[in-house]
This record gives C-alpha cells, sequence and structure tokens, in this order.
C-alpha cells in the first residue's frame, strides 16, 4: 500500500488530505481536526493478467513513494500555499491575470469547404451595361424622327418626303434577322465546344462556331450592302440627302448608325473567326467572346425591327 499525505500549513483545523492506493482500491481521506471524514474508495480496475498474480510493486517504486511522503510533511514538496481568499473579482490570479473568476468556453468545430460564389463573367455585364446605353442612343434617334414627323405634318407638308422601297426594304429585314438565327446556332456550338464542322459541309446538323458565323457575316454584309444601294437610289433617282429637307435628316441618321453598328458587329466576327484559326486550343475567354458578340448581334436586329416597322411601315 502505498499512502500520500498533503498537510496544510496554518491552524490545527487545517484539513489534511491522505490519498492511499494498495492493489484492490484508491482512497481518498481528508482529515480536519484530527477527525476522519468518510474516505472515498474507487476500486482499482486491472487487465486480467496471463501470467502470476501481480506484486505490490518493484522496491524502488515504493522507497520513491516514501520519500516523496516524507518531503510533503517536512514542507519541502515545492507547493506554494495558495490564499482562497485573494480569487475575487478584480484581483489578480497566482497567473498575474485579472478577472479569472468567469472564464466561458466554447466548443471549437472544423468549418466544412466554402462553396466558390456563382458571379457572372463581367465581360458580359459590361457588354449588356454598354448595349443599354447604346438602346438610350437610338431612343433620342426615335424620339428626333417622331418629333420632326409631327411638326412636318402639322404644317400640312408631305411625309414621307420620298418613296421608299419597302420590298428592298423587307427583304434585307428578312436576311437581317435570319442572320441572328444562324448567331445563335454559333453560340450553341460553342457552348458544346465545337469549334468546327465534324462532318461534310453540306451537313448543317455537324457545323461549328465557324461555319455558322461565317454564314452569319456574310448575311450582315448582304444586309449593309442593300442598305448602300438603297442609299444609292435615293440620291440619285430622287434626289433625297441628309440636308435636303427635313425627312432626308431624319431618314439617314437613324439608318445610317444602325448600318455603322451592322458594320462594327461584322468586325468583331472577322476577329473572332481569326482567333480561332490563330490559336492552338479554344479557350474559356475565346468562348466567352464568341457570346458576347451574338448579344451585339440581336441588339443590333431588334433595334433595326423597331427602325424599319417606323420608318417604312407608319407613315
Amino acid at each position: 500500500m502505498v499512502a500520500l499525505s498533503l498537510v496544510a500549513a496554518g491552524s490545527c483545523a487545517d484539513p489534511v488530505l491522505t490519498l492511499s492506493c494498495n492493489n484492490a482500491c484508491l482512497a481518498l481521506s481528508v482529515s480536519v481536526s484530527g477527525k476522519t471524514l468518510p474516505a472515498l474508495r474507487s476500486p482499482v480496475r486491472r487487465r486480467p493478467a496471463a501470467g502470476p498474480p501481480a506484486t505490490a510493486g518493484p522496491p524502488e517504486f515504493l522507497a520513491a513513494g516514501q520519500a516523496f511522503t516524507r518531503r510533503v510533511k517536512a514542507g519541502r514538496s515545492g507547493f506554494r500555499k495558495i490564499n482562497a481568499a485573494s480569487w475575487g473579482g478584480g484581483c489578480r490570479s497566482p497567473t498575474g491575470c485579472r478577472n479569472n473568476d468567469v472564464v466561458a468556453t466554447a466548443s471549437v468545430t472544423e468549418a466544412g469547404p466554402r462553396t466558390p460564389a456563382n458571379r457572372p463573367n463581367l465581360v458580359s455585364v459590361g457588354t449588356i451595361i454598354w448595349l443599354s446605353s447604346e438602346l438610350m442612343f437610338f431612343a433620342a434617334l426615335f424620339a428626333m424622327y417622331f418629333t420632326v414627323r409631327s411638326v412636318e405634318k402639322g404644317e400640312g407638308l408631305p411625309w414621307p418626303g420620298a418613296h421608299l422601297d419597302v420590298a428592298l426594304g423587307s427583304v434585307n429585314t428578312t436576311v437581317l434577322l435570319l442572320s441572328s438565327v444562324t448567331c445563335q446556332m454559333g453560340v450553341f456550338a460553342v457552348e458544346r465546344g465545337q469549334v468546327g464542322r465534324v462532318g461534310s459541309l453540306f451537313n448543317v446538323s455537324k457545323w461549328g462556331l465557324r461555319e455558322w458565323y461565317v454564314l452569319t457575316f456574310l448575311m450582315g454584309l448582304y444586309f449593309d450592302c442593300g442598305q448602300a444601294y438603297e442609299y444609292h437610289d435615293l440620291v440619285t433617282k430622287q434626289h433625297l440627302t441628309l440636308s435636303s429637307s427635313a425627312y432626308g435628316s431624319v431618314f439617314y441618321i437613324p439608318t445610317g448608325f444602325h448600318g455603322l453598328h451592322v458594320a462594327g458587329g461584322l468586325v468583331a466576327f472577322l476577329f473572332l473567326l481569326g482567333r480561332t484559326y490563330a490559336a492552338k486550343r479554344f479557350t474559356r475567354e475565346q468562348q466567352i467572346s464568341a457570346i458576347v458578340v451574338s448579344y451585339y448581334w440581336h441588339f443590333v436586329d431588334v433595334v433595326w425591327i423597331g427602325l424599319f416597322t417606323t420608318i417604312y411601315l407608319i407613315h
């Protein structure tokens, strides 16, 4: 049996703690002023050993325990006496810290993997904002047309001031609208990751981005050429110029700016097609560029629907 006693220095009423251990149980007893309180006993659980029963332990362990007990009784154990009254609020603790009377604990949980945010592409967002400003520009041109039209008709002047070729304008409009369809087919191809055709040139279902965008480029070029032919006919046969009348101004300015926007889209198609041939592999940035060009082309088509309806059909 090994016994360990801790005696607090002070008055005779100071408690004495005795810890004893034998092969069967672990006991803790407290005695105050010579009176021993009921001891707390805890049986010692051992693993069943395969060999002979365990003994009290090596002699050197017993000698070390007895030496430690003598040091404790002599007051040379190295323990320091702590006055419990000094542990009040705002007092210093043995560690030199203040306000140790209340301690809050928090459990630490491991955070799971953070899901990346699904943000739209900045190029697409910037293009949409820019097209919104272009929409305001064409809205101002529409306002100019309707203002001049109301003034001219209010003064009893003939309106329109020239005979427009509605048949030619209808053909140009149909070609431009169909070019929007072919442009979108190119977008579907690039979303599949198909840049070039995978079959015969006459097999339209096997076309890739290049074939659809080349066809869209040709249809847009036909539209600008048809508009240029109409301008030439109005100038040479009907002598309608930008400065000849108010109707000439409100006709050439909106349709001319739209024709310039179509020409800008054709240049964008050329740059995009050139990148598909120059690049060794088709990257995500090029895919976004193809989609952004389609945004612009659809915008140009929608604006022309409004212009054609206002200028050619409404008198």
